[in-house]
C-alpha cells in the first residue's frame, strides 16, 4: 500500500506567502515585486500588505505567475501602557480562497497606517474592534474562516509572544516557522520549530510556512513554500494549502514522499541531516557521509504506527521530517497524523 504523503502527479511551484508593497509600508510596488520574484524562480506571490485586501489578478500569467489575494491584519496590546519596543502583537494573514473577494473579515479603517489608507475600498465594512486576547483572535480567525479564508500565525518571536499567547489559538491554517525579515532584524527564534511543534503536540494540524514577510530588497527570496499542485490557477494552488500539499524550506528541496507498506520514502537534494520527529520518543536522525548529501531517506514507521494503535493515539500521534544542509538552512514537512493512514 503506497500512500503519498506529497502527492506524486502536478509539479512543484514555489511561493512566497508574506510580502508588502507600496500599498501599505513596503517600497516596491505589485509589479516590481512579482518582477524579483519571478526572476528568482519564484511562481505564487501572496500580497498581504497590512489591512488593505487587493486583487492582483492582473499581474497572473498563466503557469508563469499567480498572485494570492490576501492581507495581514495585526492586533496590538494597546491597552498594557507599553512602549512600542515592549508592546506584543498578534499578526494573522488572511488568504482569500476566492481571488476576487470584495469583503473581508475584522476590518477597520482606524487600524490602517501607510499607505493603506489611501486604498480603502467602498466595501470596507469598517467597524470591527480587535483585542488583544486568545478569545479574541479566535473571533477574527472564525469570522474569517466563514468568509473563505485560510490563515496563518506569523511571526511569533517578533511579535514578543510565547506559549500561553498561541496555545489556545482555534482553526489557523499555518505557522510560520521562518520569516526572512525578522531573522535579519535579529529574532532567530523566527527561524525555529518550537511554535509547530507545540501546535502539532496539542493536536491541532497546523502546517509549517516559511516566508519573507518582506518590505524591502533585503528581505526578499529568503524562505518560500513549494506547493504540489496540478495546474498553476487559484483553485489548484488554494487546495494545495488548504489540504498541506507543499513543504516549508529556506534550504534543502525535496522531490518527493510517500509511505510504501509501512516504510517512509524520501528523495531529496541539498541535505546534509534528516531528522525524524514524532512528537514521542521514537525519533530518527541521518548523517550524509563528510563531504556529501543525502538524496534518498527511509525510515520504518511501522512501530510507531503500532504503538500510536495500541494506545489509541490515532488522532493525536502523528510523525514530520526535518531536512538540513550545510549551512543550516532547513526544510521542513507538515506533521502526518496517524488517522490518516487509516487503511495501513
Amino acid at each position: 500500500m503506497i500512500h503519498e504523503l506529497i502527492p506524486a502527479n502536478g509539479r512543484f511551484y514555489k511561493a512566497n506567502l508574506h510580502t508588502h508593497t507600496c500599498c501599505s509600508d513596503g517600497i516596491h510596488t505589485p509589479e516590481e515585486v512579482k518582477k524579483i520574484y519571478m526572476d528568482a524562480g519564484y511562481s505564487v506571490v501572496a500580497f498581504t500588505d497590512h489591512d488593505i485586501m487587493i486583487d492582483h489578478s492582473d499581474l497572473n500569467e498563466e503557469e508563469k505567475f499567480l498572485a494570492l489575494t490576501s492581507y495581514e491584519v495585526e492586533t496590538n496590546q494597546v491597552d498594557a501602557g507599553l512602549t512600542w519596543p515592549h508592546m506584543p502583537t498578534y499578526h494573522l494573514n488572511f488568504y482569500a480562497k476566492n481571488p476576487h473577494e470584495t469583503y473581508y473579515p475584522c476590518a477597520n479603517p482606524a487600524y490602517t497606517f501607510g499607505h493603506a489608507p489611501e486604498y480603502v475600498q467602498p466595501y470596507y465594512r469598517g467597524d470591527y474592534v480587535r483585542r488583544y486576547s486568545v478569545e479574541g483572535q479566535n473571533e477574527m480567525i472564525a469570522e474569517a474562516k466563514a468568509h473563505g479564508f485560510l490563515v496563518s500565525y506569523n511571526h511569533p518571536a517578533w511579535s514578543l509572544q510565547s506559549y500561553p499567547d498561541y496555545a489556545g489559538l482555534e482553526g489557523v491554517t499555518a505557522v510560520e516557522v521562518y520569516n526572512t525579515g525578522s531573522i535579519l532584524e535579529g529574532y532567530i527564534l523566527d527561524g525555529a520549530e518550537h511554535v509547530l511543534e507545540d501546535f502539532l503536540r496539542l493536536g491541532k494540524r497546523v502546517y509549517p510556512v516559511a516566508g519573507d514577510d518582506s518590505h524591502k530588497d533585503a528581505d526578499c527570496c529568503g524562505g518560500w513554500v513549494r506547493f504540489k499542485a496540478p495546474a498553476l490557477t487559484y483553485d489548484c494552488i488554494m487546495a494545495a494549502y488548504e489540504k498541506g500539499d507543499f513543504y516549508a524550506s529556506w534550504g534543502p528541496d525535496i522531490q518527493s514522499l510517500l509511505l510504501e507498506d509501512g516504510i517512509l520514502k524520501m528523495d531529496c537534494t541539498g541535505a546534509v541531516r534528516v531528522c525524524l520527529t514524532t512528537g514521542g520518543r521514537m525519533t530518527d536522525y541521518k548523517v550524509a557521509p563528510a563531504g556529501q548529501t543525502l538524496d534518498h531517506y527511509e525510515a520504518d514507521l511501522r512501530p510507531w504506527l503500532a504503538d500510536a494503535r495500541q494506545c489509541h493515539m490515532e488522532h493525536s500521534a502523528y510523525f514530520r521530517l526535518t531536512l538540513i544542509d550545510d549551512k543550516g538552512g532547513k526544510a521542513l514537512t507538515r506533521g502526518y497524523f496517524a488517522d490518516e493512514l487509516t487503511d495501513m
